[in-house]
């Protein structure tokens, strides 16, 4: 006589996280950006499962960025990724308005006052003044990133912008700057308590920081710019080519040490 094996429990619960996850996936699709999802307790209830397995199933979406899960208030849709072109040199706010998605900002703070290393990245004497502006970037409502801007003291005007709503790239702009080119250094960190607060990230979790300066027509420094975008909603994209001609490429290898 056969038996037919039971089922482990183990077996079971591997099984029942899966059928989680598919269903979060699908409300993900169904629901916008920042919409409430049900809780530990609510999915535990609907599946009949423990609240481990629960867990577990949010888990790999958290890792993900597909869902958010904030302290004290919920769980929820998270936002899409969005991508930036690394040679492309254009504001945050036109770059994603060509991606349909509106740009606002929470004004943290705005200050004028000497901060030594700041001015020597930026090429300026360490007891020059500056301008700081602070700001939480959101896209479509959605929190991205944290970004600090200091300008020197001869663009003092952009304080009389607004800036919760506009660009200040524009402003800057508007006084006359000709933007000609950026350098930036992309580096990786976890995010400090006031950034997971600021970002609605639930830790640990990591960001990427993006330090740039923007020069003008005049290779001056018009703006160092220290950025931290959310980790599982930022992505550069980039692209790289071959030399043009096997000769160039030979060339760049003559006199170069071997590994």
């Amino acid at each position: 006589m056969s038996v037919t094996p039971k089922r482990s429990r183990t077996n079971r619960g591997e099984s029942q996280y899966k059928v989680i996850e598919a269903w979060l996936e699908e409300q993900c699709r169904l629901l916008g950006p920042g919409s409430p999802l049900p809780s530990e307790k609510q999915l535990s209830e609907k599946f009949r499962v423990s609240r481990m397995t629960v867990r577990h199933a949010m888990q790999a979406l958290t890792a993900s960025g597909r869902i958010e899960r904030r302290q004290g208030l919920g769980t929820f849709v998270g936002a899409p990724d969005v991508h930036r072109q690394e040679s492309v040199l254009c504001s945050f706010t036109e770059e994603m308005a060509e991606r349909g998605i509106r740009v606002t900002s929470q004004l943290l703070a705005t200050d004028v006052g000497v901060r030594p290393n700041i001015a020597a990245m930026m090429g300026l004497p360490t007891d020059a003044w500056l301008v700081t502006v602070d700001r939480v970037r959101l896209a479509d409502g959605v929190p991205l990133a944290r970004e600090q801007v200091y300008l020197p003291m001869k663009y003092q005007a952009v304080l009389e912008r607004d800036l919760a709503n506009g660009s200040l790239h524009n402003a800057l702009l508007d006084l006359g700057v000709v933007f000609v080119g950026a350098t930036a250094a992309v580096t990786a960190r976890l995010a400090t308590a006031e950034e997971l607060d600021l970002l609605r990230m639930t830790g640990p979790a990591a960001v990427l920081v993006e330090s740039r300066l923007s020069t003008d027509i005049n290779s001056e420094v018009v703006a160092h710019a220290e950025t931290a975008y959310v980790g599982s909603r930022w992505a550069i994209d980039t692209s790289t080519s071959a030399p043009a001609t096997p000769g160039a490429q030979a060339s760049t290898l003559i006199g170069a040490p071997t590994n």
